[in-house]
């Protein structure tokens, strides 16, 4: 069977060869070399064929079959073509052209991106703080400032008050001007001092009545004074004034416990006297002389006299022109019964908290006066 399909094939062969030059060709013709200008054989697509190929097995168009060949002389085959091929023609087992060839990509190194992307997250950071910072001392500075202006404006407003108070003041003092709805009512009485000398502390008490009650007591151990006790009395049946208290008794005692000096303290205004400039109330009103008078001592107008420089009983705040105190002492003689008592007096503006509302009424007016026996 194999015997006739080769005679058949052989005689196909022998036919293709007489119709391509129109001569027959014999067995020894067969198996000649080929030389160049020995003519192919063709196949049905017109590819040229081998000898070998001439005796593969025929397929259904006539054609013969080619035969598998071994797939590492076919790797061989395809490197040769694709070493000796140029670069614009077919190569490889595909017939891929330059255009066709994939890009190849290398591997990069990711140190560099790494790094970058390092420096960007700090970079990020440090500007996040610098923001934050920057916002915290724009807050700070708006709180500071905004109080720096408060407290500038409260202080720029005491300012104004106290200049406007101490303007009153010296105001009223220059004047001699005074404010008769201010406390000019009399509400009380001032104490009998003369008669309160030689007798003992109980006596005294009773006699002084109002209410009078001891708030102090103190020892006196001076070398050379006569003074050895010391007693305050609180009259709480007298009207209190809401700034300088309730009108006191001062007592001195010697070592055998008699009084040999009484002393009396009220608010002007409880005594009568209003808003009076201090120059006005010692000068012209004669509060001196008065308390004395109601106190059992006889004395004359114009025993009290204020200094000729106003600076000798002035204080003045650090600007040298808001008045803080104007305070001065006196003393004299006077007579009880024909005989001699010597005085002292002090008379006491304090305008610290006039100064500081602004109101003339917060002004502090307290009168002492002494009488010795």
């Amino acid at each position: 069977m194999a015997k006739h399909a080769a005679d058949s094939n052989f005689k196909a062969l022998r036919g293709r060869r007489s119709d391509y030059d129109g001569n027959h060709m014999g067995l020894t013709e067969a198996f000649a070399p080929v030389s160049p200008t020995t003519p192919q054989l063709d196949d049905d697509s017109g590819n040229r064929m081998g000898l070998t190929e001439a005796f593969a097995p025929v397929t259904a168009s006539g054609m013969p079959a080619r035969t598998p060949t071994d797939p590492l002389q076919e790797e061989g085959r395809f490197a040769a073509e694709a070493v000796d091929t140029p670069r614009h023609g077919r190569h490889g087992r595909h017939g891929r052209t330059d255009e066709q060839v994939p890009n190849v990509a290398y591997p990069v190194s990711n140190a560099g991106a790494g790094q970058y992307q390092h420096k960007s997250r700090r970079m990020r950071k440090v500007l996040i703080a610098v923001i934050v910072l920057l916002v915290l001392l724009v807050i700070a500075l708006g709180y500071f400032s905004v109080q720096l202006f408060t407290e500038s404006k409260t202080l720029a407003s005491q300012q104004t008050q106290e200049q406007q108070s101490a303007q009153e003041v010296g105001a009223m003092q220059q004047e001699g001007t005074s404010d008769v709805a201010a406390g000019s009512t009399k509400k009380t009485d001032v104490v009998n001092l003369t008669g309160l000398l030689g007798v003992s502390l109980d006596e005294a008490i009773a006699k002084v009545g109002h209410g009078a009650s001891v708030t102090a007591t103190r020892e006196v151990d001076q070398e050379g004074s006569d003074v050895k006790t010391e007693v305050t009395l609180a009259l709480t049946d007298e009207p209190a004034d809401t700034r300088s208290g309730t009108p006191s008794v001062f007592l001195s005692l010697n070592a055998d416990g008699a009084v040999i000096r009484a002393g009396y303290s009220a608010a002007t205004s409880a005594l009568g006297y209003g808003s009076l400039s201090f120059a006005d109330a010692v000068q012209s009103e004669h509060i001196i002389e008065n308390a004395l008078r109601e106190a059992g001592l006889s004395v004359d107008d114009g025993a009290a006299v204020l200094p000729e420089n106003k600076g000798d009983y002035s204080t003045y705040d650090t600007d040298g022109t808001t008045l803080m105190k104007e305070t001065c002492s006196f003393s004299g003689t006077g007579t009880v019964d024909g005989a001699e008592h010597s005085w002292d007096a002090v008379l006491l503006y304090d305008y610290v908290a006039a100064n500081t509302s602004g109101n003339l009424n917060d002004t502090i007016r307290v009168l002492y006066i002494y009488v010795n026996a």
